[in-house]
């Protein structure tokens, strides 16, 4: 049996597809209420719950041989920054200690590649040094933070192998997440200009099949960068005014005006209840660095797939048009 926490969710559900395909056993923990339109056409249990109630992750985790924690809070901007903090810090120490205890085979931990260091110049990598103090707002500080508990808990002996998605994109991104986001922004014309930064592409089903390939191939105690391509903003909006026909935007703004404005922004959204920023500062200055890593760690080691990032991003778009979203 296999455990995914976060189902709900963009990662978590299309593990829950690449389970299903290979026609394993799943059990999936969610909340109550919890919108499970993106596990269309696959087979599971249901364990109703939370990462935060360690009752209801016990009972989830019995008789599982694999456990994927996905469950996490991303976003970028938030009213209530502590409960980033609870889910993603917190839910991981929870989890993690019900695993240890119910002695699964192996865990998958789900990170982010806002915890890998960015040199000077080069590409980031497993191995570049970071720090908390290096990790700007809430998400990025959580997820470090949760690193730290999962490496605590591996020096105990717990078989947890960490995986850092990059930005993944592709069918599924329901809610959508903030990389989702900025597609949706652009289909319905809504991104004017840019930042001149960068991010690294990846296909959500390549980063699906390379938790599953952790689980199998990873060593534990080892990270695992999920990523494929390293593309400028510039460049993301020409493949997507190439695909969609919609034209690209053309002003590069300057970055420190549009961390002011985003958190000018961010300050009015927090005294208007139904508000939220445009532009999220966290966001603003992720972005200051071009978030380029190297992936050849997960290719060599877990055979992590390389599925074309232009046609990742046209899976996505196709995805959002037929779902209504631009």
């Amino acid at each position: 049996m296999n455990l995914v926490t976060g189902a709900s969710g963009f990662i978590g559900g299309r593990i829950v597809h690449a389970l299903a395909e290979r026609g394993e056993r799943i059990r999936i923990l969610i909340r109550p209420g919890a919108n499970l339109t993106g596990l269309a056409g696959t087979d599971y249990q249901i364990a109703v719950g939370d990462v935060l109630d360690k009752e209801s992750i016990r009972a989830a985790v019995r008789g599982c041989r694999r456990i994927y924690h996905a469950a996490a809070v991303y976003t970028l901007w938030s009213r209530t920054p502590g409960h980033i903090y609870q889910v993603n810090v917190e839910g991981t120490r929870n989890m993690l200690r019900a695993a240890m205890a119910a002695k699964v085979e192996r865990v998958v931990y789900t990170s982010s590649v806002a915890t890998i260091g960015l040199p000077g110049d080069g590409l980031g990598s497993e191995a570049t040094p970071v720090s908390l103090q290096d990790m700007a707002g809430d998400y990025k500080r959580s997820k470090f933070l949760a690193e730290s508990v999962a490496f605590d808990f591996i020096r105990r002996g717990a078989p947890v192998v960490i995986v850092n998605p990059t930005f993944p994109v592709g069918c599924g991104d329901l809610k959508p997440t903030p990389t989702g986001e900025v597609i949706v922004r652009f289909l319905r014309r809504g991104m004017p200009a840019y930042l001149d930064t960068g991010l690294n592409v990846v296909d959500a089903d390549d980063v699906a099949r390379g938790h599953l390939l952790a689980a199998e191939r990873g060593r534990i105690g080892q990270r695992y960068i999920l990523g494929n391509r390293n593309m400028t903003l510039k460049e993301i909006f020409q493949v997507l005014a190439t695909i969609t026909g919609l034209p690209e935007p053309r002003i590069r703004l300057p970055f420190y005006p549009v961390l002011f404005f985003a958190g000018l922004d961010a300050a009015l959204a927090k005294l208007m209840p139904r508000r939220t920023p445009v532009a999220a500062p966290e966001g603003v200055r992720m972005a200051r660095k071009k978030m380029f890593v190297d992936p050849t760690k997960a290719v060599k080691e877990l055979g992590l797939p390389q599925s074309p990032a232009d046609k990742a991003l046209e899976k996505s778009v196709n995805w959002f048009r037929s779902h209504g979203y631009g």
